[in-house]
């Protein structure tokens, strides 16, 4: 038991770093405005989290797993190890990194270590989904500028009423977020663990139980949760005021719009609805809701004109997002051969 803890250490600290980092922001906005609290974020965000990752977390899970088929304890945990690094460094730097970019860097490190073949066509749908996500944010956040501005001016609802509508809507969209977070994103911390779960299905008396794969992701989301409460305000600010200065309401926007673009990303429902009836349907991938938190503030200053957005900070979180797979994978490559040679495990 006590070596099983150590190997999924490397997806802990990865599910730590998430928490950190991707998750804070789906709350990023609304603690930045002073609109929720961040305890309450924090215990909405948690108890969120665990529900989409344990019902919801097997779509974008499965992507992964195509990429690169790790099919022993060691490898798996050097992968989780290298692009928990990763993102931890880029955490402390004050960036919204991705773990999704950096789980692939780390699982694209193993690949070339191993000699196994790349899966370029899973490859290339995650790559268009990097691409893709925070477009459909900011997308997003422009059309519900208007509307929100539009429902404004026709209701006049009173300021101090205004105020308790934005709060509460803070909380549920919050918790939409942190719910699809759970669902897209835990395949970046226990996804390439699936194959060689270790854990057995858990039934009760009752007949209602956990799989394997829910005990595992279950897991995974508690080591999200903790990275929440511990490590996640600083990221929070960053992305919450400091690329575009932001009302009650526009911030708002930007968790509405940042939860609807995880939720497309993650839903097998919804997936298999547009697939059975012949329409286009997103992939179910992981991204990083980082990317989308930073569309939908970028589409929101489109609708505003393009006024005070800091684009010296734009271009460092863009910097931010490619280095990260290119750290994780050279450094997921190194740690396999030291893991490899020094402790004598396998790890292809």
């Amino acid at each position: 038991m006590g070596s099983l803890i150590l190997f999924l250490s490397g997806g802990l600290f990865l599910g730590w770093s998430l928490g950190a980092n991707d998750a804070a922001n789906v709350f990023g906005t609304a603690v930045a405005t002073r609109m929720v609290r961040f305890k309450m974020a924090a215990v909405v965000a948690s108890v969120a989290v665990i529900l989409g990752a344990v019902y919801a977390g097997s779509g974008a899970a499965g992507t992964l797993g195509r990429l690169g088929a790790i099919t022993t304890l060691p490898g798996a945990f050097t992968v989780t190890l290298a692009a928990a690094i990763s993102v931890f460094f880029m955490t402390r730097s004050g960036l919204p990194v991705s773990t999704s970019q950096a789980i692939v860097g780390g699982i694209l490190g193993w690949n070339i270590y191993a000699g196994h073949m790349v899966n370029y066509t899973v490859l290339s749908k995650i790559f268009m989904s990097w691409v893709s996500s925070p477009i459909i944010a900011a997308v997003f956040g422009f059309i519900l500028f208007y509307i929100m501005r539009f429902l404004i001016k026709r209701l006049h609802i009173h300021i101090l009423r205004r105020d308790l509508y934005t709060r509460i809507a803070f909380i549920i969209s919050g918790a939409f977020g942190a719910y699809s977070l759970g669902a897209n994103n835990i395949g970046n911390v226990m996804g390439v663990f699936v194959p060689i779960n270790p854990f057995p299905p858990v039934t009760f008396a009752s007949g209602w139980g956990f799989s394997g794969v829910q005990l595992l992701f279950l897991l995974g989301a508690l080591s999200i949760s903790v990275g929440i409460f511990t490590y996640s305000k600083r990221v929070m600010e960053t992305v919450g005021s400091d690329i575009f200065k932001l009302s009650p309401i526009t911030a708002f926007i930007v968790v509405l719009s940042s939860a609807l673009v995880l939720f497309l990303f993650a839903s097998e429902g919804l997936h298999d609805w547009l697939v059975q009836r012949g329409l286009p349907a997103l992939p179910l991938v992981p991204i990083s809701s980082s990317q989308a938190v930073v569309g939908s503030v970028v589409g929101i200053g489109f609708a505003r004109g393009m006024q005070n957005i800091r684009y010296n900070l734009l271009i460092k979180i863009g910097l931010g997002w490619i280095a990260t797979p290119l750290v994780a994978g050279v450094l997921c490559f190194f740690l396999l051969f030291f893991v490899e040679n020094l402790f004598l495990l396998d790890v292809r």
